[in-house]
């Protein structure tokens, strides 16, 4: 078993072997996984935080040992607090790093950082404050930072930024946590899901005070929650039907 460290900002993780393949998420800078299959130009991975899987190109990381793998999964994990920030390496070249790039590698790629970071967990109402640093991300299929996000990368980095882990997709997520009955008994910070019309779970959204989702849907965006679902305040109508709420914390 071979393993690696994401020793860039943002790499692509791609559902096949090849550029033009789909975008399925993203590997943050300082992410860890297990290289599971290893070809040419391109390796398959398992990423240590949500056991995501998928394609990277081999150019796109650096190679650790198993001990070096072990060690850093073991330790608390610390994530870049601000929008962008940067590390240096030892040729004094600048890298941008986005929100919620793990820092705990620095030592083993020869990088420093000196700007803000996270390492504890934050109590539940911090949930909405982090989501707030999201508002206005475009919409990306399988996007995790603030240049581009999905909807489920947006409530996993949330969560995660504030010392939880939940997993990558909206339909990993709803199997997580305790289901809620009614709106009523939700707090902040708790999540709500929605499916298709073939019953199957496609999105998921954060909810907010006084029956106020933030999602991403186009961009990150704040609207309206009942009991039907997502009421687009822009479009006044109904987007997304609602099909459970959950407490994951």
């Amino acid at each position: 078993m071979q393993y690696g460290i994401c020793n860039l900002s943002i790499v692509p993780l791609r559902i096949e072997p090849n550029d033009p393949s789909e975008l399925i998420s993203q590997v943050l800078y300082g992410e860890l996984f297990k290289v599971l299959e290893q070809r040419k130009t391109w390796s398959r991975i398992r990423l240590a935080f949500d056991k995501y899987e998928g394609w990277i190109d081999n150019k796109q990381f650096l190679e650790i040992s198993e001990e070096t793998y072990k060690n850093l999964k073991s330790q608390d994990l610390m994530l870049s607090a601000d929008l962008i920030e940067y590390i240096q390496d030892d040729k004094q070249q600048l890298y941008t790093i986005p929100l919620g790039s793990a820092l705990n590698g620095l030592e083993i790629m020869n990088h420093s950082f000196d700007g803000n970071s996270i390492i504890e967990r934050h109590d539940k109402p911090n949930l909405i404050k982090t989501a707030f640093n999201y508002l206005n991300a475009p919409y990306l299929w399988g996007g995790k930072t603030p240049f581009g996000i999905d909807c489920s990368g947006f409530t996993q980095m949330v969560y995660k930024l504030n010392g939880y882990a939940i997993l990558r997709d909206a339909s990993q997520q709803a199997t997580q946590g305790i289901p809620l009955s009614f709106i009523e008994e939700s707090e902040p910070g708790d999540l709500a899901f929605f499916d298709n019309q073939e019953g199957s779970i496609t999105h998921v959204g954060i909810i907010m005070e006084d029956n106020y989702i933030i999602h991403a849907h186009g961009k990150v965006r704040i609207d309206r929650l009942d009991h039907s679902g997502i009421y687009n305040v822009d479009r006044q109508m109904h987007t997304h039907k609602l099909r459970v709420i959950k407490k994951i914390i």
